[in-house]
């Protein structure tokens, strides 16, 4: 099998946890990141969800995107369903992603299935806030979680103007 992407535009850019050769930034268009998959163990509980990123419909997401040697695949595609696919709130899609210097690739990604029950909906910051606030679950609280996901994204040079905004409504 050929070399293959895989995109993240979450954790995944910073700690993707599989073999790769190469790194880019790299531009998914027709896909946001949003907090949109409402969290019952990791950063909230079934009684109080917190949320989590996901890709949802609209606009374009800029991220990163992994070249992973081709006899690796099965290893690296197992891998990301075990971490990705825990609850099935997010569905795998290969799709065409923009390489940062003009080529398009296809990658692999995990985008938001809207029919699933965690599915949030789409937010604006100040409803993404007051859910975040205060929310609490197995791996912590969600206001870190989205502060560290702002800070992540900064060190790699990736602004994301609405998630900038959620963080600074709940650090207010």
């Amino acid at each position: 099998m050929d070399d293959f992407w895989v995109f993240g535009y979450g954790s995944l850019m910073w700690r993707p946890g599989f073999a790769h050769v190469e790194t880019r930034k790299a531009r998914l268009f027709g896909y946001r990141r949003a907090l949109c998959v409402h969290s019952h163990v990791h950063r909230g509980t079934p009684d109080r969800p917190g949320l989590v990123l996901g890709l949802d419909r609209g606009g374009s997401c800029l991220g990163m995107v992994f070249r992973v040697p081709g006899e690796l695949s099965d290893e690296v595609i197992a891998y990301l369903r075990e971490r990705e696919l825990v609850t099935n709130v997010y569905l795998e899609r290969r799709l065409s992603v923009r390489l940062q210097d003009g080529p398009v690739v296809e990658a692999l990604t995990y985008v938001v299935d809207r029919a699933h029950p965690q599915y949030a909906g789409r937010l604006d910051t100040e409803h993404a806030a007051q859910r975040v606030y205060g929310a609490v679950g197995q791996s912590g609280r969600n206001e870190e979680y989205v502060i560290n996901t702002v800070e992540h994204l900064k060190a790699l040079g990736i602004q994301d103007q609405w998630l900038e905004t959620v963080a600074a409504r709940i650090t207010r």
